[in-house]
């Protein structure tokens, strides 16, 4: 079978392997659809574990099971987590599943920018999900990202009637403004340095979009009834996007840290002014749980979130190397999808 090999952001070859074989509880899965992550051509994360197949954000169809396996068959269309946790360890029975042992050493083989994928027996057990009969594989690319987000939503207890600040958007961004739009929030803003993507942010629920450039506290006030933001999502690893979250939050707010930085990037804090006077609470979040899983592909089937029209770029396995391209340029696109099957 044909693999898209990463060997860097400008180094993606186009390789021949075997397809995989599968063994008890296993599954072999055809890839239909393969969205590329902001976190792919993310070079200092991935560059000592190179060469790689990458892709997680997947849609395919069930082509082989293995011995035991009765949950699925042959021919069923489905989403995976490519990782997934133990729910028996200290983390997950806290509900912190995604700092589970298990979740950071399980995944697919070899990875979604590929022609088949093996799941193990452990992903097959509790990381596939059904698609319905209204849902595309263009759709199932979006279940992991949008579980990603759901789950940094609750982190930061994300609630209707808050006022929601986006700094960053590209495909993360847009999907926390979908989300805090569909769930009520009371003011969706957004900021970014792009006006390609501050028009995608409006019309997917931002009611004010800012360009960085511009004076951004004066312009959130106005738009948020004299306010600072409720809750203020960071969606990119800039300094300068931290810092102007930090200026951004209103007293008893929240700033999320949804994208990362650099390795070696550290932030000075003001206790004072950030916690013991105006009591901002900081957190982060990584990945999803199985339950955020099941609550994307729903709000999804349901069409609670217009994610198809975020798609941007349809490339067959061939141009893989173009969308990594794409995403890491960060310019005119949004959601950029490979389609190993063409």
């Amino acid at each position: 079978m044909r693999v898209a090999r990463w060997y860097s952001n400008r180094d993606v070859r186009i390789e021949e392997m075997p397809v995989p074989d599968i063994g008890p509880g296993e599954m072999l899965v055809r890839i239909e659809a393969s969205g590329i992550c902001g976190s792919d051509v993310m070079e200092w994360y991935r560059l000592d574990r190179a060469p790689l197949v990458l892709g997680h954000e997947i849609g395919g169809q069930v082509v082989e099971v293995g011995k035991g396996v009765t949950k699925y068959k042959t021919g069923d269309r489905v989403t995976v987590a490519h990782h997934v946790p133990c729910n028996t360890c200290h983390y997950c029975l806290q509900g912190n599943h995604t700092v589970c042992e298990t979740l950071r050493r399980t995944n697919f083989d070899p990875g979604g920018f590929a022609e088949f994928v093996r799941l193990p027996a452990i992903n097959v057990d509790r990381g596939v999900f059904l698609l319905s009969g209204e849902m595309s594989y263009e759709d199932a690319t979006f279940v992991e990202p949008l579980a990603c987000v759901l789950r940094g939503q609750r982190r930061a207890q994300m609630a209707p009637g808050k006022s929601i600040l986006v700094i960053g958007s590209g495909i993360a961004g847009l999907l926390h403004i979908m989300v805090a739009h569909a769930v009520g929030a009371g003011r969706v803003i957004a900021i970014d340095i792009s006006d390609y993507r501050l028009e995608a942010a409006r019309r997917f629920g931002a009611g004010t979009t800012i360009r960085a450039q511009e004076d951004v506290l004066s312009r959130l006030r106005e738009a948020n009834e004299g306010r600072l933001a409720d809750l203020v999502v960071v969606c990119t690893g800039a300094v300068s996007a931290i810092a102007q979250a930090m200026k951004s939050v209103e007293r008893g707010g929240t700033i999320l840290f949804f994208a990362p930085t650099g390795p070696d990037v550290t932030i000075p804090l003001s206790i004072n002014e950030l916690f013991w006077r105006n009591d901002i609470t900081l957190t982060t979040s990584y990945a999803g749980s199985p339950a955020d899983y099941q609550t994307a592909l729903e709000m999804i089937r349901a069409g609670t979130l217009p994610v198809r029209q975020m798609v941007t770029h349809r490339l067959s396995l061939a141009e893989t190397g173009t969308g990594f391209q794409f995403v890491a340029r960060a310019e005119n696109s949004i959601k950029v999808i490979v389609e190993p099957q063409r």
